[in-house]
């Protein structure tokens, strides 16, 4: 029998508490992605340069102007060209927040550390007592996590990969990068609703408090 270290019924593991800077962290990259899903979607339907050159064109003869397929084609592009740009700037943002979430981990103690979650629930994965079934649920959460995190690395790395497509080496394989951040991008969005549906299901559930928890840091 290990006295020193026995091994609990209900481990602390399960009952986090989140760290200030993990919760505005949190928040703040849940407005930037949000504010970044809104200007692609915005930018592949509404003001997409084919859909509003007819729309243009309508506009301009209602108020009694004149103008030509290019003119139009013109300004529906300027208006494309403006919310690239706002998602250019919003991935800028994103790619900082990455670069402090980094930050975050080496700075938080051991135990608040990803890495050091995950061990604990291998650890408890591996033992033969009634929290097994919780403990793979939390391992299962922990790997998702990392798996958001490589997205967001893979796509804020292939968007500056975009932004900066003028240099001569990012310019020759600009299509690439564009696939892989598109591919990324999406399975990131994806990755996010079922977060969310997720969320909602267990704080609705066996776990309540998990979105409050966020707000004032316990769980």
């Amino acid at each position: 029998m290990n006295v020193m270290n026995p091994t609990p019924t209900e481990p602390s593991l399960f009952k986090e508490k989140h760290s200030l800077a993990i919760r505005l962290w949190h928040w703040l990259f849940f407005v930037a992605i949000t504010c970044s899903m809104v200007t692609v979607l915005f930018a592949s339907t509404l003001f997409t340069t084919r859909g509003s050159v007819d729309m243009i064109k309508e506009q301009v003869q209602q108020k009694g102007g004149v103008v030509s397929q290019d003119q139009a084609r013109a300004v529906a592009h300027e208006y494309s060209d403006q919310l690239w740009n706002l998602h250019k700037i919003i991935g800028y943002v994103l790619s900082i927040l990455l670069l402090s979430r980094i930050i975050i981990e080496v700075a938080h103690s051991k135990e608040e550390k990803l890495g050091h979650k995950i061990k604990n629930a291998l650890r408890f994965t591996n033992s033969n007592n009634r929290v097994v079934s919780d403990a793979k649920h939390y391992l299962f959460v922990k790997y998702g996590y990392l798996i958001f995190y490589i997205l967001i690395l893979v796509m804020s790395l292939t968007g500056l990969g975009l932004a900066y497509e003028d240099v001569p080496l990012l310019n020759k394989y600009n299509y690439l990068i564009g696939d892989i951040h598109s591919i990324t991008q999406y399975t990131l969005y994806f990755y996010i609703l079922v977060h969310l549906i997720g969320v909602i299901r267990a704080d609705t559930t066996k776990n309540k408090g998990i979105v409050s928890g966020m707000i004032h840091g316990n769980k």
